[in-house]
């Protein structure tokens, strides 16, 4: 990284260029009030967008491919209508950049959020987190559909070509026979043809902030929408050891073909994340080859 210019490592073909001089930019020509703030980068191992620290109370973020520009609109369309059915903390949209003819996308200006993203040693009790997380999970569920825009992924038997090809592509990281053996146990279960619930869609490590050894507030909903709720109970192995996975399980009352449908979501998406970012994004990979450890250790 640029520490001069607070350039983000590029991670996808086509990416534009992002720094703070371009942030600047945006801010002076839009939003002048805001450019005088210190502005810092924020380091984490997301994907989709370049963060921005704005002082001590604001941040940005900006879209880093097209193909996810679309995902400032869903915030700030869905953000401030699904936050007051929300206990947790969720981000707060404030301000919303325009495109430009040197940064082509949508951007936007939020609250900032204290706290740490989720690791093991930050908290207190892992059960007690699980617990929480399955709560904000069956409170998205509980609001009204609306006209809410499709989410979650597709099913799982149109992503095998592609896992399984990731799988091949990881045989120097992960224990492939058995990756192999967990996907085809996961693409066995029956497919999703129930009515479709409100998902965060990412639940990662990366998107929960932790304060005081508990959850404190999710992050990123630039993938919100409804679909098959197996998408959400991915935090089992993204997230959660045994016990926690357990107390989640349990709290969510995750039937078997949906916890089979949502293990192999999460074994698609680790498995796809190992062989694409080992030198761009390092502890994106080592988060993801944890995923994969924690299903493999359930099955056994």
């Amino acid at each position: 990284m640029d520490l001069e210019h607070g350039a983000q490592v590029k991670m996808h073909e086509g990416e534009i260029d992002i720094d703070i001089p371009l942030v600047k930019r945006l801010l002076a020509e839009q939003f002048p009030q805001l450019a005088k703030r210190t502005i810092t980068v924020v380091r984490s191992t997301g994907t989709v967008n370049a963060i921005y620290r704005l002082d001590d109370d604001l941040y940005l973020r900006l879209p880093r491919v097209p193909a996810w520009a679309q995902s400032i609109e869903r915030e700030w369309t869905w953000l401030p209508k699904l936050a007051p059915h929300i206990s947790l903390s969720i981000p707060q949209p404030l301000a919303q950049g325009k495109p430009t003819n040197w940064y082509p996308y949508p951007w936007a200006v939020y609250r900032w959020l204290e706290g740490l993203p989720y690791q093991d040693d930050l908290i207190s009790d892992e059960r007690q987190v699980a617990l929480d997380l399955a709560n904000f999970i069956l409170e998205l569920r509980s609001v009204a559909m609306l006209e809410a825009p499709r989410g979650g992924r597709r099913p799982l038997v149109e992503l095998d070509a592609v896992t399984r090809a990731a799988i091949a592509s990881s045989r120097t990281a992960i224990d492939t026979a058995a990756v192999s053996a967990a996907w085809a146990r996961s693409l066995a279960a029956p497919p999703w043809d129930g009515k479709p619930v409100w998902l965060h869609g990412d639940l990662l490590k990366s998107n929960l902030l932790v304060q005081g050894g508990r959850l404190f507030a999710v992050l990123d909903f630039g993938g919100v929408g409804i679909g098959d709720p197996a998408a959400d109970v991915v935090p089992a192995w993204s997230v959660f050891s045994s016990a926690g996975r357990e107390a989640f399980r349990q709290a969510l009352g995750v039937d078997d073909d949906t916890w089979g449908r949502a293990r192999g979501y999460a074994l698609h998406q680790a498995v796809m994340v190992i062989p694409y970012y080992p030198t761009t994004n390092p502890d994106f990979v080592t988060m993801a080859k944890r995923t994969v450890e924690e299903v493999l250790a359930e099955l056994q």
